[in-house]
């Protein structure tokens, strides 16, 4: 004879509501999990630009400087071009780093978890009664 679930006690729906609601919490770890990563990629992709800009600018000031000084008796101009490709390419890269840095919370997570208390929530109200 089939076991229909009005059938279980009390101690057994509490159990399956136990169960599912730890299942529940193994799979939010690993939602956080998942999105803790992906948010660690992108942000080390837009630090990695911010260096690499920054790196450009302080070489566009310390080659470009130096160069612009000895070429003023003639051509100085092809020294101020360059100077001004490497600080306006360095401030470009640190201006898109910047833009893509994202510092949040994990947003995917937190709805997860409202769910899921929502969840557990009414199940216990509608299983004491």
């Amino acid at each position: 004879m089939a076991k229909h679930r009005y059938d279980e006690s009390s101690a057994d729906l509490a159990a399956d509501i136990v169960e599912s609601a730890q299942q529940l919490v193994r799979l939010e770890i690993a939602l956080a999990k998942q999105e803790a990563k992906e948010l660690a990629i992108r942000n080390g992709i837009a630090i990695g630009l911010m260096a690499g800009g920054g790196l450009f600018a302080m070489l566009g000031l310390l080659i470009g400087v130096p160069v612009l000084i000895v070429e003023l008796t003639g051509r100085w101009w092809v020294a101020l071009i360059w100077l001004l490709l490497y600080v306006l390419g360095g401030g470009a890269a640190i201006l898109i780093g910047k833009s893509r840095l994202k510092i949040q919370a994990p947003q995917r997570t937190i709805s997860s978890l409202k769910e899921t208390r929502e969840w557990v929530l009414h199940q216990l109200t509608t299983s004491s009664r």
